[in-house]
């Protein structure tokens, strides 16, 4: 069964697109921020950092009702860092996610076995690893910090 991701661009204007999901989704408008574009839409980098940070609390999810946890009010904001490099472009230098959870941790069984694994099940934020650092941190609803993992690459597993 092929999982492939695929969407359809059609130029509307400058540097305005529409994004084709197929199937029954609506389209979306995509647009580069000012002052280059109009801001008529989300810009590339902030789909990136949408779509690892939608990844992580899907796996979160995922990984809470593998110890029959119910998955409650889960939040979470994202940030891109975005700095020259040494040519003067500009590059995307890491992506931190911060995710809080609806419930204290003392009423989530198995908490530590969930935190210890549901990074493993997102797909895009381990593929993203790959070339730019993504660092997670956990919190439970009153604030307490349960987990963080710092922003480093991860090596390709193709590497030697």
């Amino acid at each position: 069964m092929s999982q492939d991701a695929i969407v359809t661009l059609r130029h509307i204007a400058d540097y305005r697109f529409e994004v084709d999901f197929g199937g029954a989704l609506p389209a979306l408008a995509v647009d580069e921020a000012e002052p280059i574009g109009t801001g008529a839409g989300p810009f590339p980098e902030q789909l990136l950092t949408a779509a690892v940070a939608n990844c992580l609390c899907a796996s979160l999810v995922f990984a809470l009702a593998k110890y029959r946890q119910r998955a409650i009010g889960i939040a979470a904001q994202a940030r891109a860092q975005v700095e020259r490099n040494a040519a003067g472009r500009l590059r995307m230098t890491g992506i931190t996610v911060e995710i809080a959870l609806g419930a204290e941790a003392a009423s989530l069984d198995r908490i530590d076995r969930v935190l210890a694994q549901f990074q493993n099940f997102c797909t895009v934020s381990e593929s993203v690893k790959a070339g730019i650092p993504v660092a997670v941190t956990v919190s439970d609803s009153a604030g307490r910090l349960l987990s963080e993992s710092h922003a480093v690459a991860s090596p390709t597993e193709d590497a030697p």
